[in-house]
């Protein structure tokens, strides 16, 4: 198999997974979308599983979907969510809240009484 270049775009609604030859060709392309979560308005968050799952979905079927393994991949390339805020337990390695989403408004008075 040709090695290939993984690029995950872990983005506000879903992670899309593109697999490249290095001749720049795609060679597959997966999204996976995940929930958004409102629990105020102005509010978004996300959940980590969720968010984490979308990501290793994408991936595996971006393999599948050319027939390639993980050993086929020499090289990897994220993008990601810009500001958005994730807090975990150090020792376990579980999420302690929700993701607070770059789009999140709940700091807006902070913000605008600091400026």
């Amino acid at each position: 198999m040709t090695k290939l270049i993984l690029a995950i775009d872990q983005g506000t609604t879903g992670t899309t997974a593109i697999l490249f030859d290095f001749d720049a060709n795609i060679r597959a392309k997966v999204n996976q979308e995940f929930r958004q979560i409102f629990p105020r308005p102005g509010w978004v968050e996300h959940n980590l599983k969720d968010i984490w799952a979308s990501v290793t979905k994408s991936i595996q079927a971006a393999l599948i979907q050319c027939g390639a393994s993980g050993h086929d991949i020499c090289a990897i390339g994220i993008t990601n969510q810009r500001e958005t805020t994730a807090v975990w337990e150090r020792k376990t390695g579980k999420p302690l809240h929700n993701a607070i989403v770059w789009q999140c408004r709940r700091t807006t008075p902070i913000c605008q009484k600091n400026c």
